[in-house]
């Protein structure tokens, strides 16, 4: 999105519908883009596809595995450190 800081002086109503015009593509130049990388966001992984090889599965279940013990190990060094005290 561009920013207009600069102040135009339009001299008819003419001058107007042609700067609606031109944000109203620039809008939809915008929200075509926006459009495409939202859905980009929700494709399938081709990991999860049929011909995926197993190898390759294998790679993504150890990823996840090791990024959820990652998490879970986190999680724990948080809590033991936050724990509230016992007087």
């Amino acid at each position: 999105m561009t920013n207009h800081s600069e102040i135009t002086e339009y001299n008819s109503l003419n001058d107007i519908r042609l700067k609606k015009e031109a944000i109203r593509k620039e809008i939809d130049a915008d929200d075509a883009k926006i459009q495409t990388l939202w859905n980009s966001l929700f494709t399938k992984p081709e990991i999860l596809s049929r011909n995926a090889s197993p190898s390759k599965r294998l790679q993504s279940l150890l990823q996840v595995g090791a990024g959820a013990f990652d998490g879970a190990l986190l999680a724990w060094k948080l809590y033991r450190r936050f724990k509230p005290r016992k007087k």
